[in-house]
């Protein structure tokens, strides 16, 4: 059972506070009956609601996993005439956003959805969900440049932490580090690696929570099982 307004959100009929208005002017029925009071709920799967005697459907939700290529924005409204994860998917899933975002030269693992809820849980820094991160960069990083990230360090006024940040490989040219994430700042990854003065040459996230990229390919995109949908939200 949902509360009337969301459902009517999610079916794209109006905002929350725009169905709400809805709601009380009496535009809107539950098989049949006037609802104009907004602690009603509805069962989608057997209620029959209606706006204006037309009749809404519940919108399916969908939820993707999508390996972002570099060079990709995470924003359908760019003002500029680049390439947009939106064009790798079907012209008619318009409906969907990321969930959360990848700058354009990052590459790597990122969801979409037309679920706010499902968004919103993935993306507030309360529910703290891992993003892992493997960043090629520039010169030989040390373990105190690794400490330095884990213990915090200050950026544009706020501090940026990794939770956990190891050394995969390095010489006197270049190193490989894994970094763990959970607050999703802009830039944050590219950010704490530059206080350590460590030029990035690549920035790939690899894992969401529990679901890892593993092999897709970059430009493609899956569908997230219901097994994986439960593992994300599990927790929280």
């Amino acid at each position: 059972m949902v509360r009337l307004q969301k459902f009517l959100a999610e079916a794209v009929v109006a905002s929350r506070r725009a169905s709400e208005q809805i709601i009380k002017t009496g535009r809107v029925t539950v098989n049949g009956a006037v609802a104009s009071e907004l602690g009603v709920k509805v069962n989608p799967a057997q209620d029959r609601v209606a706006v204006d005697g037309r009749l809404v459907k519940a919108k399916r939700k969908l939820y993707l996993a999508l390996h972002k290529p570099p060079g990709y924005v995470c924003t359908r409204g760019d003002a500029q005439t680049r390439d947009k994860i939106g064009d790798l998917l079907p012209k008619e899933w318009t409906e969907l956003f990321s969930v959360g975002r990848l700058d354009c030269q990052s590459e790597g693992l990122i969801f979409l959805t037309n679920d706010g809820d499902f968004c919103l849980k993935l993306t507030h820094p309360r529910y703290r969900i891992v993003r892992k991160y493997m960043a090629h960069v520039e010169g030989r990083v040390t373990p105190e440049m690794l400490r330095a990230m884990t213990s915090g360090v200050w950026s544009e006024g706020e501090k940026l932490q990794a939770q956990r940040a190891r050394l995969i490989s390095a010489n006197n040219t270049s190193s490989v580090v894994e970094l763990e994430l959970t607050e999703g700042k802009n830039r944050e990854v590219r950010r704490l690696l530059a206080s350590q003065n460590v030029p990035v040459l690549r920035l790939q996230r690899v894992q969401i929570g529990p679901i890892k990229l593993g092999e897709l390919p970059p430009g493609r995109w899956r569908t997230l099982t219901e097994p994986e949908i439960k593992s994300l939200l599990g927790k929280l």
